[in-house]
């Protein structure tokens, strides 16, 4: 008979800790290599937010404007529902409302016109993409387009999903699964609401959840190891690159944002060269929340401006006065003799 292969175990002592102990990809949004879901009632711009993650993890940039990226990197994006002009107007759209052009954001679209999860074939496929490009973020858009299985079976359910987890602890990445809210889901129990098997709340490291309030979206987050932070508010922005934007932010002091702003400017000013925001909430110590709102607020004044390295002050050009211009010229000051 042969010998059975035992499986591998190791002291608990000897496991090396890793940054994805603690770590985070975007701070207090999303867990470093986690996997999860952004769940939704359909026109809740669930594939905004996505794109939002897309754009903010390929360029560093915060998520909505107040989400600090942690771990930028090269983002992967299957949309099975979106023609990939679509998906590039859309991305072009939330680059551009941040100054940022779209070709310099690391974000790959797979183009493929179907992506099966259940199949191995194209797990296979799958494999072999994530093996060429490496991406920090793979975002697949939406679950119920990507297998063919019974989600409310747990075992099929909880199969797809471990297949993904391995996947992800493979390739040290995070993962994120768009899907839908159950109709007429009762407030309060998103995970619970997740359409199909409660596998899928379960399996999440961290997840968000949206919900329609009228003209506003109610985004709630919530994470495995970490504690959530409260609900925050979003609208769909047009002014003019339509984006996604928070209305409200939780629990930021404005009034501590506002008295921030001051000293973000006078830190900038003594500055010889443009601070990271690292920089500036350890010399300020301020909570990263404070940071980010005081920055949005200085951005929006036209006070500061991003750049390589982090932040500076807006360079403003003086307009010159009409005497100025005509000796800028070369205009003669004294006037013709009678």
């Amino acid at each position: 008979m042969d010998r059975v292969e035992p499986l591998p175990v190791v002291s608990a002592a000897a496991v090396e800790l890793t940054a994805e102990r603690h770590g985070w990809l975007v701070e207090g949004l999303w867990s470093a290599e986690g996997v999860g879901v952004i769940g939704g009632a359909p026109k809740c711009c669930k594939t905004w937010l996505a794109l939002d993650l897309a754009v903010s993890v390929a360029s560093g940039t915060d998520v909505l404007g107040r989400f600090h990226v942690a771990a930028p990197g090269p983002v992967l994006l299957y949309g099975a529902e979106d023609a990939p002009v679509r998906l590039r107007d859309r991305i072009e759209s939330i680059a551009s409302a941040r100054g940022l052009r779209l070709a310099d954001l690391e974000i790959g679209l797979i183009v493929a016109d179907t992506l099966r999860l259940d199949v191995e074939r194209e797990r296979a496929r799958l494999r072999a993409t994530l093996d060429e490009h490496r991406p920090r973020l793979l975002i697949l858009d939406p679950l119920v387009r990507l297998h063919r299985i019974d989600e409310n079976s747990a075992g099929e359910m909880s199969a797809l999903l471990g297949e993904l987890r391995g996947l992800q602890r493979h390739y040290h990445m995070a993962l994120v699964l768009v899907h839908h809210l159950r109709k007429n889901a009762p407030r309060g129990q998103d995970g619970q609401s997740l359409r199909g098997s409660g596998d899928l709340h379960a399996w999440g490291d961290s997840n968000l959840y949206l919900r329609r309030r009228d003209r506003e979206i109610a985004l709630t987050i919530e994470h495995r190891s970490a504690p959530s932070p409260p609900p925050c508010t979003l609208e769909l922005a047009d002014d003019p690159a339509v984006h996604l934007r928070l209305v409200e932010g939780g629990p930021v002091d404005h009034d501590a944002a506002v008295d921030t702003a001051d000293k973000i400017v006078a830190l900038l000013s003594a500055a010889s060269a443009p601070l990271s925001r690292e920089a500036l909430r350890g010399a300020l110590h301020a909570r990263n929340a404070t940071i980010g709102e005081a920055l949005v607020r200085l951005r929006a004044e036209d006070r500061v401006e991003r750049c390589e390295g982090g932040f500076r002050l807006r360079q403003v050009v003086p307009i010159p006065n009409a005497i100025e211009e005509r000796e800028r010229n070369g205009a003669s000051a004294q006037r013709p003799s009678a």
